[in-house]
């Protein structure tokens, strides 16, 4: 059930803008309490359980749509926006511009500058975003957007869409360095479709096996509880 529902959230999300596919990681659960059927005592039995998931980081590919208020990352490293509870970090670089005149993004978190505060733009003139992330308008700088990077991208834990949290206060953000923001641009999902199709079918028949012996033992168990309960005559 955690894989079935891991896989469908991906294909959900295979045309969100920057969105981070995850992924199980097994383990073993180990029992001593089945009987050998062979008579030889007591044996381990193993069976494969979810232990964890993880989000697979690697880039999207980028593509082309001609809006100035699309850009895409080229490199490693996330836009910082302003969530309602503190700095969130995300992909996804499809935006927009808000009625009080902020670029935010398709979530409606607002963009961060690398000052702190948030990058404000005229809606009638052209927006010009340079490879290091540098908003202009008529000539004029505006801001830098805030991108960061993490030395370790497991405490970052999924909100909703392509939005993450840190969620380690030691694992702090820097700047992040050998990136490029590519404007009229945007990052795809790494969601590679026809293979999580095939394991979401391998996966729903797995289910349904597991399914059936789960009836099959129950049924047995209630046909031996009334051969125990049969009164002889």
């Amino acid at each position: 059930m955690d894989s079935l529902s891991l896989l469908a959230n991906n294909l959900a999300n295979a045309g969100t803008s920057g969105f981070k596919a995850d992924r199980e990681f097994y383990g073993l659960f180990t029992s001593n309490n089945a009987d050998d059927p062979s008579g030889g005592g007591d044996f381990v039995s193993k069976l494969p359980v979810v232990d964890k998931q993880w989000t697979d980081f690697s880039q999207g590919t980028i593509t082309g749509t001609g809006s100035p208020l699309d850009i895409a990352l080229s490199g490693k490293g996330f836009f910082a926006v302003n969530g309602p509870g503190g700095t969130l970090f995300t992909r996804n670089g499809s935006l927009r511009i808000s009625p009080a005149g902020e670029l935010i993004t398709g979530e409606g978190y607002t963009l961060r500058s690398s000052g702190g505060g948030t990058i404000r733009v005229s809606a009638g003139s052209t927006i010009d975003i340079s490879k290091d992330g540098t908003v202009s308008q008529n000539g004029q700088t505006i801001g830098q957007i805030e991108i960061v990077n993490f030395k370790s991208t497991d405490p970052l834990r999924k909100m909703t869409g392509a939005v993450f949290q840190n969620t380690d206060l030691k694992n702090l953000p820097s700047p992040a360095t050998d990136i490029e923001v590519e404007q009229g641009k945007i990052e795809n999902s790494n969601v590679v479709v026809p293979e999580s199709a095939m394991r979401l079918v391998g996966m729903m028949r797995q289910f349904e096996m597991l399914q059936k012996a789960v009836t099959l033992n129950a049924n047995m168990n209630q046909k031996a509880l009334e051969e125990v309960a049969r009164i002889p005559t």
